[in-house]
């Protein structure tokens, strides 16, 4: 047994989808997130930027004692994760490798979309995980830039007018090729999953990258017998680099409130 903290970070709100996973399946957990809200999306940036931002982000987490490290950003993940994981002496967890596998699996076409966001896109880490493991598969990526500042911003309900023209113009091309699994490649994304579905249509499966991510992490320490003890009460650590809207936001993502206390850190320091 291990009653050390869970590390996660994302470049913004939408690791706290892994982290609602998190809780979901390992109660007993605790958990240090850091959400760098200050410099949120990274998706839009070089993946030199990416790779500095993601170094500050996981020096901070690491002035805890953590037993794993959760990369809970599809960006990073997809193009910063090999860098990390050579840096690092602890064990990390991105979101594509888990995520890539579902999909995979659910398929029944063989023709899976992915959104997510241009640097993800660009790097082409899903369609490389996909493809190793079904070479015959159709994949149909779309970049979906303004999904993460839209959800940031609360945009996020059925019905809001602005929301679901955005996502109509952004899933058509993946609705007409006849995708049957579409990939959430981004953990923002699933506070949009009922808007993304109704589009879509009952007949698409859904993958949530953060979801596939936590699922992971909690095999992965069930297996090496790093679970929290049974009698252990999990709690949760907040960490921002701006804590403006922070609660509301959260408490969306969580779907719960928070409240914790929500400490600001300044990550240029790391």
């Amino acid at each position: 047994m291990d009653n050390r903290p869970i590390g996660v970070f994302d470049s913004g709100l939408g690791g706290l989808t892994s982290v609602r996973e998190l809780l979901a399946r390992m109660p007993g957990e605790d958990i240090i997130y850091f959400g760098d809200t200050g410099r949120v999306p990274y998706g839009g940036r070089s993946r030199e930027i990416i790779t500095r931002y993601a170094r500050q982000d996981v020096a901070f987490l690491r002035t805890f004692d953590l037993k794993t490290v959760v990369i809970a950003c599809g960006t990073v993940s997809s193009t910063a994760i090999d860098v990390l994981k050579t840096e690092q002496d602890i064990p990390m967890f991105g979101v594509v490798e888990p995520t890539a596998r579902r999909a995979v699996r659910l398929t029944r076409n063989g023709k899976i979309g992915l959104i997510a966001t241009q640097a993800t896109i660009s790097t082409g880490a899903y369609e490389r995980v996909i493809r190793a493991l079904a070479p015959q598969a159709e994949i149909y990526a779309a970049a979906c830039p303004l999904f993460v500042p839209l959800v940031e911003n609360g945009r996020t309900r059925p019905g809001d007018v602005v929301i679901e023209t955005v996502a109509r113009d952004y899933l058509t091309p993946l609705k007409e090729a006849g995708v049957d699994v579409l990939v959430l490649g981004c953990t923002h994304y699933p506070l949009i999953r009922e808007v993304i579905g109704a589009f879509m249509g009952p007949e698409v499966q859904l993958v949530d990258s953060g979801a596939e991510a936590a699922h992971e992490v909690g095999r992965w320490l069930s297996e090496h017998d790093s679970l929290a003890s049974a009698d252990h009460v999990g709690r949760c650590r907040w960490y921002v680099s701006d804590a403006q809207g922070f609660r509301e936001l959260a408490s969306r993502f969580l779907g719960r409130p928070v409240t914790e206390p929500v400490e600001r850190v300044d990550i240029e320091q790391y």
